[in-house]
């Protein structure tokens, strides 16, 4: 007689549900911890209800003036192109401080026109381009009329033909 034994096949050993379990909750903690930061506004910087009260110690709108700067039509060149840059701008100053300003418009008008001529064609090719040469051309003006006279710098028309 010979023993048989009848062996049954093994089962299979189930799988552990925990990572499962365990990514469905941290994915939840992190819904709600992304929910709170942008709703308390600790991504945006604050509450939009605190931006649209205006700032106590803020000037009054009536302390500025604008002082316009004429056109300036600038040559721009590389190897394979000339082009054309036309520039408008006007100066935002302090309200006391208009006719010192005006009075230097022709030498900010010198400095703007060096600047402008040395830019490259390729340095407008950036899409930061025009904030980083106002920044550029802010930063000449307030040296040349003297700092605190002048607030900002705004560009009206900003045209490369």
């Amino acid at each position: 007689m010979t023993d048989t034994a009848v062996e049954a096949p093994e089962e299979p050993k189930k799988k552990s549900k925990l990572p499962l379990i365990l990514g469905v909750v941290l994915a939840l903690v992190g819904a709600g911890g992304g929910f709170f930061a942008s709703q308390s506004g600790l991504l945006t910087g604050g509450d939009s209800a605190d931006k649209a009260e205006p700032a106590e110690n803020a000037p009054p709108i009536d302390d500025i003036a604008y002082v316009p700067i004429d056109p300036l039509i600038v040559s721009l060149s590389n190897a394979q192109q000339v082009r054309h840059l036309r520039f408008q701008a006007q100066l935002e100053v302090n309200a006391g401080y208009e006719a010192d300003v005006s009075l230097l418009i022709p030498r900010v008008m010198d400095v703007l026109n060096g600047y402008l001529r040395a830019i490259e064609l390729t340095d407008l090719e950036d899409s930061f381009a025009l904030a980083r040469l106002r920044a550029q051309m802010l930063r000449r003006v307030q040296v040349v009329v003297g700092d605190g006279r002048v607030r900002d710098l705004l560009i009206t028309e900003f045209v490369l033909n």
